[in-house]
C-alpha cells in the first residue's frame, strides 16, 4: 500500500469532505481509517485535511499549485474505488 501514496512532489494538499453519519459517506469513513496512516506516514510534510458535515456529499480534492485543485466525487463507490481514485490523484503533477 505504501508505493500507492506515495505522493508526487506537485501535490500540496490532500482534502477529505463527508458526512459523518449517512450511509453515503460510510466508504470514505471507512478508506480513511484504514489508509491515513500509510499516507501521513509516507506524507509527512503533505497536509491531509479531513472536514466532516452534515449532509456533505464525500468528495476528494487535491491542490497542486496555486490556483491548480483537481476534485472526485467519492459518492457510491467502495472502498477499494476509492482507493484507486486517490491513488490517481495523489500520484499527478498538476
Amino acid at each position: 500500500m505504501s508505493s500507492k501514496y506515495a505522493f508526487s512532489k506537485g501535490l500540496k494538499e490532500l482534502r477529505f469532505l463527508f458526512c459523518q453519519t449517512s450511509e453515503q459517506s460510510a466508504a470514505t469513513r471507512s478508506f480513511l481509517q484504514r489508509a491515513y496512516p500509510t499516507m501521513k506516514k509516507h506524507n509527512p510534510q503533505t497536509p491531509i485535511l479531513i472536514r466532516e458535515a452534515v449532509g456533505t456529499l464525500p468528495r476528494v480534492y487535491a491542490r497542486y499549485g496555486f490556483g491548480k485543485e483537481k476534485q472526485e466525487s467519492l459518492s457510491g463507490l467502495s472502498d477499494q474505488q476509492i482507493e484507486e481514485k486517490v491513488s490517481q490523484l495523489v500520484k499527478e503533477s498538476s
